[in-house]
């Protein structure tokens, strides 16, 4: 095994020992992420300004999205995508969304928005999920923007 920071947030993460060929593909992984959409794509497929007002209503009680900012009941979401879940430093994550492993793209937040305690069996995150597509893409539009 090799020590890996590839999937870790920050530079001064902990290194994580990984083997070889997996830290391999969480670089890879990374890599992929980046070509997945565009702030352009989102704002056509979601409405950054509606998901500002989506995030308000349902997420801000608990999530903040500014660099710096602390955690609430949930984790600050500030350099969101390509992060993997239960990774940020400082908040207390359920065993179940560390060993989840889900790498945060547009896909997996469309997927995990809908029902997240279906996706993360065992997450302590209570949020009951938005069944609008479109307040998906609106929202993650927004958190594209705001968390980056």
């Amino acid at each position: 095994s090799i020590q890996c920071r590839c999937n870790e947030p920050g530079a001064n993460a902990t290194p994580s020992p990984v083997t070889a060929e997996a830290c391999a593909t969480r670089r890879e992984s990374r890599s992929n992420f980046n070509t997945l959409l565009t702030r352009t794509q989102l704002a056509i497929m979601g409405d950054i300004g509606k998901g500002a007002k989506i995030f308000k209503t349902k997420c801000s009680q608990c999530h903040t999205v500014e660099e710096g900012a602390g955690h609430k009941q949930g984790p600050n979401l500030h350099g969101l995508f390509g992060r993997t879940s239960g990774t940020v430093e400082g908040y207390s994550y359920s065993a179940a969304n560390k060993k989840a492993g889900v790498l945060w793209a547009e896909d997996t937040l469309f997927d995990y928005l809908l029902a997240p305690k279906k996706y993360i069996k065992g997450t302590k995150m209570v949020f009951a999920g938005l069944k609008k597509e479109k307040d998906r893409n609106d929202l993650i539009a927004y958190l594209k923007d705001a968390t980056a």
